[in-house]
């Protein structure tokens, strides 16, 4: 009884005190905002969603290319081997090739900086900085890593309306599984690796 009588002798000075310190913001401008919409995805988008290559997006993300996956600024085409392919390589990509000789005794940084070296260098061999056509295999097409080609050779006794990738190999007959086009560029899935230099 006390404490309602308190409040009620209280809470008329409280408000009118908060109402004389309230400070009035003119209203702001009616804009009209729309955001930015594309009809396609960016190779960034579609590496994030394809569950089938998640371990090659997870190596490329270690690697300054990836930021370019979603500028629209720039046309790759990328080979992106399936996550069993890179799972069944002898040595993962940021352990590179077999050294010629053991090397005892290297330091921890000296073992971070190979690894990120050979990540980018094997991520760099499965794209090729621009449009490609498949159409015309046998065709060799530069990629991003220095002096790097991958071939396309044609498949023999395939249908003559399948898509244009269903048609082709890369080198070692790595097959083209699937493709999907991106507004930056296209991803062809792939069931093995490119070899880097």
């Amino acid at each position: 009884m006390r404490l309602s009588l308190l409040l009620a002798f209280i809470l008329p000075f409280a408000v009118s005190a908060s109402f004389q310190e309230q400070i009035i913001i003119p209203p702001m401008p009616q804009t009209i905002a729309s955001p930015f919409t594309s009809s396609q995805p960016t190779l960034a988008d579609l590496l994030t969603i394809e569950s089938s290559a998640s371990i090659y997006y997870s190596y490329a993300r270690e690697t300054e290319l990836s930021s370019r996956f979603s500028s629209e600024s720039v046309w790759f085409t990328i080979l992106v081997p399936t996550n069993k392919a890179v799972m069944a390589l002898a040595h993962k990509p940021h352990q590179g090739p077999e050294p010629v000789e053991p090397r005892i005794g290297i330091s921890e940084q000296e073992l971070d900086e190979s690894s990120k070296r050979n990540v980018e260098r094997w991520v760099s061999a499965h794209i090729i900085p621009s449009r490609i056509s498949l159409s015309d295999a046998p065709v060799s097409y530069e990629t991003l890593q220095d002096g790097k080609l991958v071939t396309f050779n044609p498949v023999p006794n395939i249908m003559p309306d399948s898509p244009e990738w269903m048609r082709v190999t890369l080198e070692d007959g790595v097959r083209i599984i699937g493709m999907k086009e991106a507004q930056n560029g296209v991803l062809y899935l792939i069931d093995g690796t490119v070899v880097p230099n």
